[in-house]
């Protein structure tokens, strides 16, 4: 089946909150559960599925305004589309729950583009690798030392090769949860460490040089995000090989490109259940290339696998604790590991992605 074009016939949105397995925290942030919103959209016989993590209040913008902007208009067209539903939230604010609501809505315009034209998506963008390699993330400030070394041992044993933690809101704690991670996990393995700005610029400097010592070679973001001139300072004084990272609280292609302007960054990270979805992923991918900046996807790994099979800046996804676990229980087709690395299901159109309706309406909001 050929289509010159797709009239979008309906938009559906839910939303969900899936309690956490334990507790959990940061540098900087605890929770007990994470809220997924799912969007699907229908034409030509087809249904795409997208989704982001954040505020139910996405879903509500999106039941309430932003279906009605893309209903009659052509899904193949996800450029106008995107463009539509940018310009309808001029007066609600770019960042934030509204990014987050036309992230979910582009995801799935772009699964039902693929799966229109019979294509998995890595396909339909332009695959620049059949797989890639994902980091193992969690490593919770509330986690005893038993859980965590259990954690971050049990993705060395799955062929991980780089394992992150999170660090920050007890400082006088950090260097000895950091040697205890060191000890759970082989030699060969990397640690990488996530303060979530939860330190100022001293004190990120002075851990640096002990993490350092400890095979620490990535520092996300030491202070806060909003902080360039104190990444670009950590970034030009931290021993190497420690790279400084942010971008997860990127919503649109200014703030990347702020980012990569203040050499804030050695590689940014994007998130495209954030930063408007594909597009917005695309165009950061696009800003890395052009200033020749690596490119790491943030959490959502079943969405990133096709995105950063299609990236050429890419250099791997975060295989998060939280959306592994919400991904594997509600939705059909999440990728598995193998050896280190996720590849996409070339025999399933677009994401490969089904909500499973049953185990996901215990759940619904």
């Amino acid at each position: 089946m050929t289509f010159s074009s797709a009239p979008i016939e309906t938009v559906a949105v839910s939303a969900y909150r899936i309690p956490t397995d334990a507790p959990e925290s940061d540098g900087t942030l605890a929770w007990d559960s994470t809220s997924l919103i799912v969007a699907e959209i229908a034409a030509g016989g087809r249904t795409g599925l997208g989704y982001s993590y954040g505020d139910p209040a996405a879903a509500t913008l999106i039941r309430g305004t932003l279906a009605a902007v893309l209903e009659g208009r052509d899904a193949l067209a996800t450029g106008g589309c995107w463009r539509a539903l940018v310009r309808a939230i001029r007066n609600d604010g770019r960042p934030g729950i509204a990014s987050m609501a036309i992230s979910a809505l582009d995801n799935a315009l772009w699964d039902l583009k693929a799966r229109l034209l019979g294509l998995p998506l890595a396909r339909l963008l332009g695959t620049v690798s059949e797989s890639v390699e994902i980091y193992g993330s969690g490593g919770f400030t509330s986690y005893t030392d038993t859980q965590l070394s259990a954690q971050l041992a049990g993705w060395a044993e799955q062929g991980m090769t780089r394992v992150k933690m999170k660090v920050g809101r007890t400082p006088e704690r950090d260097l000895a949860r950091v040697e205890t991670a060191r000890r759970a996990v082989p030699a060969e393995v990397r640690l990488m460490v996530d303060a979530n700005g939860g330190y100022d610029r001293k004190q990120a400097l002075a851990f640096a040089e002990r993490f350092a010592a400890l095979g620490v070679d990535w520092f996300e973001e030491p202070v806060s995000s909003e902080d360039l001139e104190g990444l670009r300072l950590l970034r030009d004084r931290l021993p190497a090989p420690i790279e400084v990272t942010a971008g997860e609280y990127g919503y649109d292609s200014r703030y990347f490109r702020r980012m990569i302007e203040a050499g804030a960054v050695d590689v940014l990270q994007a998130d495209a259940t954030r930063c408007a979805g594909v597009t917005g992923f695309l165009a950061a991918d696009a800003l890395c290339r052009a200033f020749e900046t690596p490119l790491s996807a943030h959490c959502a790994p079943a969405l990133h696998c096709h995105l950063c099979c299609a990236a050429l800046k890419a250099r791997h996804i975060e295989w998060f604790h939280d959306h592994v676990r919400i991904e594997a229980l509600l939705l059909d087709g999440a990728p598995r590991p193998d050896g280190g690395r996720v590849a996409f299901d070339a025999g399933r159109p677009g994401c490969g992605l089904e909500l499973k309706r049953r185990d996901a309406e215990r759940y619904a909001l």
